[in-house]
């Protein structure tokens, strides 16, 4: 089961990265119930097991691109950001360290898995995966823009995605940079 979730995740990690074009250096935010990977309710049955095969999925997809993971801790810690300190050098830094049952099992699972994690109140992705219905839409650049992904489950969570685009400023006349959409 583990080593399927995790095929999942990579799945979804690749599919988001190709369909929303991301370059290195950008941000990918990714909100996970574990519970809701396993057939459970969000917050009822968080699985370490589970978060580690998903982090561990998403960061053999982005880690050789250079693309940051941003996960999203629950609401027990407002949904505060556990990311790489490289990717955020200027960011007013949190004193939290994520647990299974106070943060999310998955973000607990990023921060032991990264280099030098740092936790953050909020930060403004260029795409996102929330698995599982857990709302990462405060952590994305505006203007967010729906993705349906083939890769739409992981366990049983749903799982939808977003990319973002440049906002459109200056009406009917301007005229857009195509290549930015």
């Amino acid at each position: 089961m583990l080593e399927q979730i995790r095929k999942e995740a990579k799945a979804a990690a690749e599919e988001i990265c190709q369909t929303a074009k991301l370059k290195k250096g950008q941000i990918l935010v990714v909100g996970c119930s574990t519970s809701e990977v396993a057939g459970h309710k969000v917050g009822s049955h968080s699985s370490p097991e589970i978060g580690k095969a998903i982090y561990e999925g998403l960061e053999e997809v982005l880690a050789p691109k250079g693309i940051y993971l941003a996960a999203q801790c629950c609401e027990h810690l407002n949904r505060a950001i556990i990311i790489e300190r490289e990717a955020v050098p200027f960011a007013e830094i949190c004193n939290v360290v994520p647990q299974p049952k106070a943060g999310s099992s998955f973000a607990t699972a990023a921060y032991h898995g990264f280099k030098d994690p740092v936790a953050v109140e909020f930060i403004k992705a260029d795409a996102g995966l929330d698995i599982g219905g857990t709302l990462i839409g405060m952590h994305m650049k505006h203007v967010a823009v729906p993705v349906r992904l083939e890769q739409n489950h992981i366990g049983e969570a749903l799982v939808l995605a977003a990319r973002v685009r440049p906002k459109y400023i200056g009406g009917e006349r301007a005229i857009y940079d195509e290549t930015l959409k």
